[in-house]
């Protein structure tokens, strides 16, 4: 009984936000985990509705129920999908679901964690790849096929995220290839030793891979330099995404994708795997 003594009243604006259930998209920006933007959102949103002292990071007992689906790496910015209230148990079809992402990937150097984030673990000539060459091997990894998860990752082993445990110092076994999807691959700028993909995949890919696997393709090496998810689901970055400045309960209402009743029975899911 009493932590309940210590709960605010609840006014007109908190009793609104918490009455919410649905999905909405808003801007990650490049930086921050995807946990870390939630966090302020909720933190943002509190604020506003005139809760003193928010913290969005107490699971027990919290004033407002909102998740995430498809966490999007640190360095990549783009669409990050938000359920609130019910909103939450319709995060995993947004796992499943399609995704849109441009990526620039630079030729010639592998890093630890596939991105311009980590450490650089080999170098090799990439002079001899042409346009040509990139787009020829694309072919090869559009479609179903099989690909290895990166060890730097959202995936878990014995309760905790594999790059936690790299982090650590613990020695980390690769995730078996699994089954993924890619719809659309194409070559967009190619400016040796950088170069643009336009991808669109399913749920479970890794934009990561795929580029360190093109490297590897084309007898060289790779990472991604830069990511941007454009798509995930239905919400698109220019139609659907709130900026910052946007984090209001004005804006979220009006681009908030209510349940229906039969997606609120559904089961819910966590939303925490990685797709990038």
């Amino acid at each position: 009984m009493a932590g309940n003594i210590m709960n605010p009243p609840i006014n007109g604006s908190l009793a609104k936000l918490q009455s919410l259930n649905g999905l909405f998209a808003i801007y990650k920006k490049q930086g921050p985990t995807s946990a870390d933007v939630l966090n302020t959102l909720k933190e943002t949103l509190l604020k506003e509705a005139g809760v003193q002292n928010p913290n969005p990071r107490k699971r027990k007992k919290q004033s407002l129920k909102m998740g995430h689906g498809g966490t999007l790496d640190s360095a990549a910015s783009g669409v990050l999908v938000v359920g609130v209230g019910n909103g939450t148990k319709m995060l995993s079809t947004m796992l499943a679901g399609s995704k849109k992402y441009v990526a620039v990937g630079e030729l010639g150097k592998a890093t630890d964690t596939l991105d311009a984030g980590g450490i650089v673990t080999a170098e090799k000539d990439f002079e001899h790849i042409t346009r040509l060459d990139l787009e020829d091997k694309l072919k090869t990894f559009t479609g179903n096929i099989m690909q290895v998860p990166p060890l730097y990752s959202a995936l878990k082993k014995d309760g905790q995220r594999l790059s936690v445990l790299l982090k650590k110092g613990h020695k980390v076994e690769a995730k078996p290839a699994r089954p993924v999807t890619v719809y659309n691959l194409s070559l967009q700028e190619f400016k040796p030793p950088l170069f643009t993909l336009d991808i669109e995949c399913g749920g479970g890919f890794y934009v990561r891979s795929l580029v360190d696997d093109l490297g590897k393709a084309l007898s060289s090496c790779a990472h991604v330099k830069e990511l941007i998810r454009t798509k995930q689901g239905q919400f698109t970055l220019e139609e659907h995404a709130l900026h910052e400045e946007q984090w209001t309960l004005e804006h979220i209402l009006r681009s908030l994708q209510p349940c229906s009743d039969s997606e609120q029975g559904m089961d819910c899911t966590k939303a925490a795997e990685a797709d990038t």
